[in-house]
């Protein structure tokens, strides 16, 4: 008699449900990207035999070729590969340093009284390429060469551009026609290509070529690197040969706090993972309302709790190479409890203040393996095309990372020469007990909040990962005051109830990018299954692997009884 397994990882009310795509279900490895391209790109190399980390790099080398406003190799990189037998995590922090003299005077000599978002000063060193060869270095299994084959077909040979892409390409049109190598690459008769229109990048195709013989040389000290310190040079850029062939990714300790009994991940400072935990110790101080993840009483704790982290992590966050950063204080629980006693029940806070302590455009995905082990990745531009600067010859932007840093010298983030700035982007992880989970939302200032929204959906209204990341959202652009965007599938009688509350809302459609473009895979070691997921808010897919045909799987037959065969 067959015996049927059932796990918390799956709603058993599929039939009936109130969201859109299943989760992908194997006992093999699981990519999931904001692009299907890239997606059964990783998923190759895992029928290769390759690890997860192969799959991602080969999954985000395509990206950045078939998303080049949000990623690619001018940009950074964070990531958190969780090792299966061992249970240990470890963290990559791969985001570029400014240039040595790109400093405060420097710029203020130049006539700036803010930080420059856009152009040549915006720019910091690219760090993806460096983090790509360190994750190899320690968890990969196939050649680094191979990796980068599906993209640089994609690049050489075209590839029709998607929904979602298409609409961010055309909104950037006017920035790209600033530069004239971006004009050249990105504008192909001085317009955005269209929507299912093939698009080719062969200077792209000839740099990832350079990465995949050479390494990361190539890009920090060989024919890339020249070609990035000509471009700064022709612009009045302070980038220099040291600057590039000096910087080195770095290994980190992942930080963590527990919400409801399970275990959060995310990275330390610079990166603002830590707004994401304190939003959840802040929001574990009371009950989750029982009745819907969008009610007003649940939505206007989530948003209460998100002000006051975000207000303390604007103020407090930075590179903790250069400054103290109270990491401890502002995740412990205690200090949570002291926030949450400032939320009004009935009222919008429109004036946030951080607490007092004792003194982006962007690609995330994430791979499981069939062992169990999981990579979540995150790489970003920053803003869409970035810096709007493209490498002459190379075919990819300079990300504009560099504008989040401060000229205030009193701040944290303040600029100063080979300091990294303050990050958005996150890679997350989280587990309890046998179900473990790689799991990010993309979106600038977007992704704390939406990671702790994921967290609250799948823990306290028991969503599979699915139903958590197509749940609907809300999200701040701007300053924190009562301002949000949100989706109007809450429904009106929330909104009315909360704008009562003082809450201004900017209503979005059912699925809008504003609120990020999430994925998520689990691994559920007791029944040895993974699960994966992906957000309809983006053109991807939670792609499986294919059995390779040495591997005997069971077939059903007519009686019932099963038989082995090879695939």
């Amino acid at each position: 008699m067959p015996v049927l397994l059932l796990t918390s990882s799956l709603v058993l009310t599929a039939q009936d449900r109130s969201y859109g795509r299943s989760v992908v279900a194997t006992p093999f490895g699981i990519v999931a990207t904001s692009e299907v391209a890239a997606s059964q790109a990783g998923a190759r190399m895992l029928e290769r035999g390759g690890s997860a980390i192969d799959a991602g790099i080969a999954a985000n080398a395509v990206l950045g070729v078939m998303e080049p406003m949000m990623n690619g190799i001018g940009g950074d990189l964070f990531a958190i590969y969780y090792d299966a037998k061992t249970g240990k995590l470890t963290g990559i922090n791969a985001s570029g340093w400014s240039p040595k003299s790109l400093t405060i005077e420097y710029l203020k000599a130049k006539g700036s009284n803010d930080m420059p978002r856009h152009g040549i000063d915006s720019v910091t060193v690219p760090g993806a390429v460096g983090g790509w060869a360190k994750l190899h270095g320690r968890f990969g299994k196939l050649p680094w060469h191979d990796l980068f084959q599906p993209a640089i077909y994609f690049a050489s040979n075209g590839y029709a551009v998607p929904e979602i892409m298409d609409d961010d390409w055309k909104s950037s049109a006017k920035y790209l026609m600033t530069n004239p190598e971006s004009r050249r690459v990105f504008l192909p008769g001085d317009k955005a290509p269209e929507r299912g229109q093939l698009f080719r990048n062969p200077d792209l195709a000839r740099a990832l070529t350079l990465i995949a013989d050479q390494g990361e040389t190539a890009f920090y000290k060989g024919a890339i690197a020249q070609a990035i310190l000509k471009t700064s040079s022709e612009l009045g850029g302070t980038m220099t040969a040291a600057d590039l062939a000096e910087y080195s990714a770095e290994w980190v300790e992942p930080i963590s706090a527990s919400y409801r009994g399970w275990t959060i991940y995310e990275l330390p400072p610079n990166g603002d993972g830590l707004a994401a935990l304190e939003m959840l110790n802040i929001m574990e101080q009371s009950k989750a309302d029982p009745g819907s993840p969008y009610s007003p009483a649940e939505l206007h704790t989530r948003i209460e709790s998100m002000k006051l982290a975000y207000a303390d992590v604007i103020a407090y966050d930075g590179d903790p190479r250069f400054n103290k950063i109270y990491a401890d204080e502002l995740l412990s629980k205690d200090y949570a409890a002291q926030r949450a006693h400032l939320i009004d029940p009935g009222r919008a806070n429109c004036k946030v203040a951080p607490g007092a302590l004792s003194k982006s455009d962007t690609t995330y995905f994430t791979v499981v393996d069939r062992e169990g082990n999981i990579l979540s990745m995150i790489q970003s531009n920053f803003g869409a095309f970035g810096s709007d600067i493209t490498v002459d010859s190379m075919g990819f932007v300079l990300h504009n990372r560099g504008g989040a840093f401060s000229l205030d010298s009193k701040s944290p983030n303040a600029l100063d020469g080979h300091k990294r700035p303050f990050h958005t982007i996150i890679p997350a992880f989280m587990q309890k007990g046998d179900r473990h989970i790689g799991f990010g939302i993309m979106g600038g200032m977007n992704q704390p909040l939406a990671h702790a929204q994921f967290v609250s959906n799948l823990v306290d209204y028991g969503m599979n990962i699915q139903a958590a990341l197509e749940e609907a959202r809300f999200t701040v652009q701007g300053g924190l005051g009562c301002n949000i965007q949100i989706e109007s599938r809450v429904g009106p009688s929330t909104i009315d109830a909360l704008t009562k509350m003082g809450h201004v809302f900017d209503v979005h459609k059912e699925y809008t990018e504003n609120m990020g473009r999430g994925n998520a895979v689990e691994h559920d070691s007791a029944i040895d299954m993974n699960f994966g997921a992906s957000d309809p808010r983006g053109d991807g897919a939670a792609i499986p692997e294919m059995p390779r045909s040495s591997v005997k799987l069971p077939v059903i037959v007519g009686s019932g009884h099963s038989k082995e065969t090879h695939d």
